[in-house]
């Protein structure tokens, strides 16, 4: 079994995915410590806390097991990609309101790729 699993590594493209797998997940683990700027940790924590008290398991304990902890401590991993959907959602709105905004959106390709940048 061992001897199957170095062989792995000797095969240079199956070495270099595995690498970048290990090195996205490390990444991931690191922002899983990076609070989201603006939460009061400690109010988190003690909400939490409360939550546990009253019902037990709760469904935020059993997200929170499957974040890897980012939603107990609200990471900025935690969001997911909620804060791009949200401004995706603004800036469609903001064209129908704002005639700068309308006008480029009516420029064709051009204006729509310049909508996706201010978007992101």
């Amino acid at each position: 079994m061992f001897d199957s699993l170095a062989n792995i590594f000797k095969i240079q493209d199956l070495r270099r995915k595995i690498l970048i797998t290990l090195g996205l997940i490390f990444i991931y683990r690191i922002g899983c410590f990076i609070p989201t700027p603006g939460v009061d940790g400690q109010a988190l924590s003690q909400f939490f806390e409360k939550l546990a008290q009253k019902q037990g398991a709760t469904l935020f304990g059993f997200i929170n097991l499957f974040t890897g902890g980012a939603l107990r401590r609200l990471s900025v991993f935690a969001l997911g990609i909620m804060p791009y959907i949200s401004a995706s959602i603004i800036m469609q709105l903001l064209t129908a309101v704002v005639p700068a905004l309308e006008k480029i959106a009516k420029e064709g390709r051009a204006g729509y790729e310049k909508i996706n940048q201010y978007t992101r």
